[in-house]
């Protein structure tokens, strides 16, 4: 962060600090799972990689790593599936208008 004048990144570190390390209504854990989905949504390679070797020093499982990850490709898919959707309704683009999608069931 040399670019950045250090007055603007100490407000960054205060504020990363702050939010991250006092304690409020949620817990490490459940912050790191969040840091983790947040990082890959965000495609921010160095949080992503210093959130994943936080979790699992403060005992996160893989099975919850996984968890969080999925998440993020939900809410990531959810955002291509929103913007495409916006785009069609300002182009007004019906491709598949009135086609019918069978639902699938896991049973």
């Amino acid at each position: 962060m040399s670019m950045i004048e250090p007055r603007f990144r100490d407000i960054y570190l205060n504020f990363y600090k702050q939010s991250y390390f006092t304690p409020t209504a949620l817990d490490l854990k459940t912050k790191e799972l969040i840091a983790i989905g947040v990082s890959l949504v965000a495609k921010c390679e160095g949080c992503l990689e210093g959130h994943l070797k936080k979790a699992r020093e403060i005992g996160c499982t893989k099975e919850e790593i996984s968890d969080a990850i999925v998440v993020a490709i939900g809410i990531a898919a959810a955002g291509v599936l929103d913007m495409s959707d916006k785009a069609a309704t300002k182009l007004d683009l019906h491709h598949f208008e009135g086609l019918q999608v069978k639902a699938t069931t896991n049973e």
